[in-house]
């Protein structure tokens, strides 16, 4: 048997099989035929495939999410990202001077110095934990409101401590407290791209990660300026007295307008969330009338 014979019987034979080891020994051996033809043989049904029937890959239509200007133009987005900045102005405001003051008040030593934090960060994974669920029920808004009033009160009473001991409780407060602002805001940033926006929350979590480091960078700089001034009682009062202030502005964040509202529908053991315009709702809300009503005998 000749390899032109062979060639056209390879051909005519397996055009549309792959060539397994078997097929291909015995190619080599009985229709002796060269390694390098039987590999042409094998992508001869692949190429063409790909002539013939010529796959493309169409890309799905992704909702384009909101810019980053346009949330910021968002009042209801500028509170929630305030109130992170906010609660962490307090903690940045003592991390330089408190351990300063603790020297020149309490005589503290070094491990004093950084043992006075450790209740803050214990409290703070406390706080972020417990009010996860728990702000959810009693209200995001009023759980960060009720955070930076904590946060202003336990500030005011750093400067009234006169030992480690006292100093413990003020700011196992301040994390406590913060951590009531982080979770509580953090989930209602989602929620106002949700009902106002497109939800899609890149731009929104980085104006949030923003809000936070904005937090830590006035800080130090207002403290350093304060102190030099009026010392670090007045530092301390001049940033509860901030977070008094802009606390009421949460109220605002109880019932945010928005393009759609959410319709909670509870069943027995789960919840939906159902989202429905707001033509729609006042169709539902429309009484029924009695002829509508079924009458049960």
């Amino acid at each position: 048997m000749n390899s032109r014979f062979s060639r056209v019987l390879i051909i005519t034979v397996l055009p549309e099989q792959k060539i397994s080891l078997l097929q291909s020994k015995f190619c080599l051996c009985c229709l002796k035929a060269d390694l390098q033809f039987l590999i042409h043989v094998k992508n001869f049904p692949k190429a063409l495939q790909l002539l013939v029937l010529q796959p493309k890959v169409r890309k799905q239509k992704q909702e384009e999410g909101p810019s980053l200007w346009t949330l910021m133009k968002d009042p209801y987005i500028m509170v929630a990202a305030g109130a992170i900045t906010f609660s962490n102005i307090g903690i940045a405001v003592l991390e330089p001077s408190l351990p300063l003051w603790m020297m020149d008040r309490m005589n503290a030593s070094k491990w004093q110095q950084g043992v006075a934090f450790l209740p803050a960060s214990i409290s703070y994974l406390i706080g972020t934990n417990l009010f996860g669920p728990l702000g959810h029920k009693m209200g995001r808004w009023l759980a960060a409101m009720i955070g930076l009033i904590v946060i202003g009160v336990c500030l005011i009473c750093v400067p009234l401590a006169r030992s480690i001991e006292e100093l413990i409780p003020a700011n196992a407060g301040i994390g406590f407290a913060i951590g009531m602002v982080d979770s509580s805001m953090m989930p209602m940033l989602g929620y106002l791209v949700d009902i106002r926006h497109t939800s899609v929350y890149g731009c929104v979590y980085a104006i949030a990660d923003v809000a936070f480091c904005l937090g830590f960078i006035i800080g130090p700089v207002f403290s350093a300026t304060i102190v030099q001034k009026f010392g670090f009682e007045g530092s301390v009062c001049a940033v509860a007295f901030t977070s008094f202030l802009f606390a009421p502005l949460l109220v605002f964040l109880r019932k945010p307008r928005g393009k759609n509202t959410l319709k909670i529908v509870s069943q027995k053991n789960s919840s939906k969330y159902k989202l429905q315009s707001d033509d729609e709702q006042e169709e539902d809300d429309t009484p029924k009338s009695f002829m509508d009503e079924p009458i049960c005998y």
